[in-house]
């Protein structure tokens, strides 16, 4: 019998017994914690460190070396600075750019009439000033009139403005001759032509004259397809190393609508170039109806009251009426015969073309820059500008076509067919394209290369 309230009862055994369970587990948790712990030291205990590598060191004395007997920068050696023209330039923001401070020279600029050229300051373009290592000004440099000569090459035109070192100036205008690279280039049609061209780095000029070869085979307007691609070779003008224009296209092939047209440039024995596709045919007819792009006719050929002299007279070719200064153009490729007042013509020039043809020019107000006899002329190429001299009422051109010196109506008449290439001249166009061939060959397999890796991808 147990008494109640005494310590011997079994609830008070089991709620002591309770109590008493956590210190066990408790004690054996912490037994076998410092048991894993002395096994774990153990065990790290026999385990040697890996020996530590033997490090070697060296050290060499080196002699500096020998001082440079000069200073690395020249003091004679001007300082050359440069900045390009941005719309809304001033003069005086443009020296202030260049750190140019010497006085009396905007001034200079402003009034001198050697320097007149430095009021066109031409976005894009370029000057450059010499500084000496005190800061004070050798030359200041405009590079603004890059343009082809009257033999058709192109011309680096400077003014330069020297400092005398007593506070005045003197402005010299020069030119040069530009040198002539030959450029290769291709693009692919995506939106426009223009913007296949500037994607490639051509020039708008070169965009032009390709329109202008393959104007007649292909429409630019209507005809262009997204995946049309093109090869060109070109001529591009750079003066110290500055590109300051584009020359003419050497060789071009077009693929437009999966055909391909082709033009190559050659000049056949002394004339002027023209151009003919990769087999020989000239790409051009022979001769232009008229050598004048906007006008009327104001006098056909035959018969006719003379204007000046009365009665009625044969008219041997056809008057065009036109403002005084309207461009004169050549029809045809050919050679100048004769430039010069002839009586009743007036200023007027002559051109022999191949075989038995030759075209007369009269009643000009003046002749185009350059143009004298034995010249080469090009189709196209202007050649004087509209006028009233010689025994004319009104300005206008009086334009004959002849045949061995006998006067034809160009009116009517059929003109000859474009010239084609033979003998000694097919030789020469064979020896001359093969290279310009070569090049486009090169961008079409390289582009086929291209376009294998892409598919392969």
């Amino acid at each position: 019998m147990f008494k109640k309230g005494t310590t011997d009862t079994p609830s008070y055994r089991d709620t002591l017994r309770a109590h008493r369970k956590p210190h066990h587990f408790i004690r054996n948790g912490i037994a076998l914690v410092a048991l894993g712990l002395f096994v774990t030291a153990a065990a790290l205990a026999v385990v040697k460190p890996p020996e530590t590598p033997t490090v070697y060191q060296a050290s060499k004395l080196l002699a500096l070396p020998e001082p440079f007997p000069q200073p690395l920068a020249d003091s004679t050696t001007p300082f050359i600075s440069e900045t390009q023209i941005r719309r809304g330039d001033t003069l005086a923001a443009l020296l202030q750019r260049l750190r140019v401070q010497e006085r009396g020279l905007q001034q200079f600029l402003v009034q001198n009439k050697d320097a007149r050229s430095i009021y066109k300051l031409y976005p894009g373009r370029s000057i450059q000033a010499a500084l000496d290592g005190d800061g004070n000004l050798l030359w200041l440099r405009y590079n603004h009139t890059p343009a082809a000569n009257d033999n058709g090459k192109y011309v680096s035109k400077w003014l330069e403005v020297s400092a005398n070192g007593d506070e005045s100036f003197t402005a010299t205008e020069h030119s040069q001759v530009a040198d002539v690279q030959v450029r290769i280039a291709e693009s692919e049609i995506k939106s426009s032509l223009f913007g296949a061209t500037d994607s490639a780095d051509i020039p708008d000029a070169i965009t032009l004259q390709m329109t202008e070869i393959l104007g007649s085979k292909i429409d630019f307007i209507q005809d262009l397809r997204q995946g049309d691609r093109f090869r060109i070779v070109y001529e591009s003008y750079s003066h110290e190393g500055r590109e300051i224009g584009a020359g003419k296209i050497l060789a071009l092939e077009f693929v437009n609508k999966n055909k391909a047209y082709e033009a190559v440039w050659f000049a056949a024995d002394k004339l002027a170039g023209s151009y003919y596709d990769f087999s020989g045919s000239s790409l051009k007819g022979a001769f232009l109806r008229t050598a004048l792009k906007f006008s009327r006719i104001s006098s056909t050929f035959g018969m006719r009251k003379h204007p000046v002299h009365g009665g009625w007279r044969g008219h041997k070719g056809v008057d065009y009426a036109a403002p005084t200064g309207t461009p004169i153009h050549s029809t045809a490729d050919g050679v100048v015969e004769f430039v010069g007042k002839q009586s009743g013509y007036g200023n007027t020039i002559i051109i022999k073309h191949h075989s038995n043809f030759s075209t007369l020019y009269a009643h000009q107000s003046r002749f185009a820059p350059g143009i004298k006899k034995g010249q080469a002329i090009s189709q196209g190429q202007l050649i004087g500008y509209v006028g009233s001299t010689g025994w004319a009422t009104g300005p206008h051109l009086h334009y004959e076509f002849r045949v061995d010196n006998k006067q034809i109506d160009p009116l009517s008449v059929d003109l000859p067919v474009a010239r084609t290439l033979d003998g000694q001249q097919r030789k020469a166009f064979d020896r001359s394209v093969a290279l310009y061939r070569e090049h486009i060959q090169l961008l079409a397999t390289d582009q086929s290369s291209d376009d294998t890796q892409v598919a392969s991808r």
